[in-house]
Order: C-alpha cells, then structure tokens, then sequence
C-alpha cells in the first residue's frame, strides 16, 4: 500500500478556514481554565476527519525577557519554585528569565518591561524581538513573545518578587559563557530561556555593536 499524497496536497495550505469547531465547553474555570473542543478537519489525503475530541488547558498568553548588560557581557537570570517542575521530578527551583502573563489593554513590551522591575529590580532600555512560539499546542492554547533587553547588570540583585502573588524571586548575574554552559549542561530546563539563551550566543556581537 502506497502512503504518497496526492501531488495537489504539496501545494495546500490548510488555516482555521479548514477546520470546524462542533462545540466548546467549559470543564473548569478557576485562575486557568480547561475547555473541551469538538472539532473536524481537513485530512492531507482529502476529505475530512472525523468528530474528535480534545481537551485544551487555557492559560492565556506570555511574554518573556531575558535581561543583558551588553557593555558587562553579563546577563540577569531569576530563581524562583516552580510546581509544575516539581511535579515533573525536576528541580522545583527554576533558574529562569523574566517572564509574566499578558493582561488586557497590555502589549508584550509593556509585560516584559513591567516584569523586568519587579521580578529583578532593573530598567530595560532597548528591546529586540527574539520570537514567538506555541508553548504545547497539542494541549495547550498559550503563545509566549520572547525578547532581549539591554539592562545595567549592577543594579540587578536581591530578593523580588509581588507578596499578594506569593512570588519569591532571587536574581543572578552571571556571564553570558557560564549562562550558555548552563544550557549545555541541562541546568537551565524551561524552553523559553534555553530559546533565548541560543539566540544570544549567536547574536550577542550585534547587541554589543548596537551598545557602542
């Protein structure tokens, strides 16, 4: 039996015109939501799918920052519990980049520039866009924006964090090559500051050039 699409299926781009939401319920609302999509779709070998049926944690959407001192070379990670890694037999004490959900009437630049003061105590003065990426999206609605933000490392340090949230936050400054070797070695777990750490071993002479 042969598994080779019609030649016409190279040349289709499927969107959200492809695909038919049956229904959308709600199985829990609480400060995250679960709902339950029923849904058809287009298949790559035409025609269409069957009813399926998925159940799709709804946490909103992200925004990201990793802090750089282009002049030190230096950049601002954040440490702070994490339940999910503890349930995943990680370390429930993330090393991390500064990071919030996006709010309503809020932009990804106002997040970023908005966390990067209280969860590390520094200013950003010149953002560059790294990306934006689904975070799980086999179950999972939320996208996370991912910037680089030119920071004074000397005035990152301490303990931050919103009492009211229960946020416990300490700051590190460490060079950009011992950031990096963290990512090698596996130190580093979470996809959104192993993304931006990549992206600054590749592009920290741009940031630098740009800070002269």
């Amino acid at each position: 039996m042969s598994n080779k699409l019609p030649e016409s299926s190279v040349l289709d781009v499927y969107s959200k015109n492809d695909v038919e939401v049956l229904s959308i319920d709600t199985l829990y609302q609480g400060y995250f939501s679960m709902m339950k999509y029923r849904f058809r779709h287009k298949l790559f070998a035409g025609g269409w799918s069957e009813p399926l049926e998925r159940e799709m944690f709804e946490r909103g959407h992200a925004a990201a920052l990793l802090p750089y001192d282009p002049v030190e070379d230096k950049v601002v990670l954040v440490e702070q519990f994490r339940v999910g890694a503890m349930a995943a037999d990680c370390t429930p004490w993330q090393l991390e980049i500064v990071a919030g959900i996006i709010e309503p009437n809020e932009t990804p630049e106002d997040v970023v520039c908005r966390e990067a003061v209280e969860e590390a105590g520094v200013e950003v003065t010149q953002l560059n866009k790294i990306t934006r990426y689904l975070s799980s999206s086999g179950g999972c609605s939320e996208t996370l924006d991912i910037f680089v933000g030119r920071v004074d490392s000397s005035k990152a340090h301490g303990i931050h964090g919103l009492i009211d949230e229960g946020e416990d936050i300490r700051v590190h400054v460490v060079s950009r090559q011992e950031a990096y070797q963290w990512v090698e070695s596996g130190k580093i777990e979470n996809a959104a500051s192993i993304i931006a750490l990549q992206w600054l071993q590749l592009n920290y002479l741009r940031l630098q050039a740009q800070a002269q």
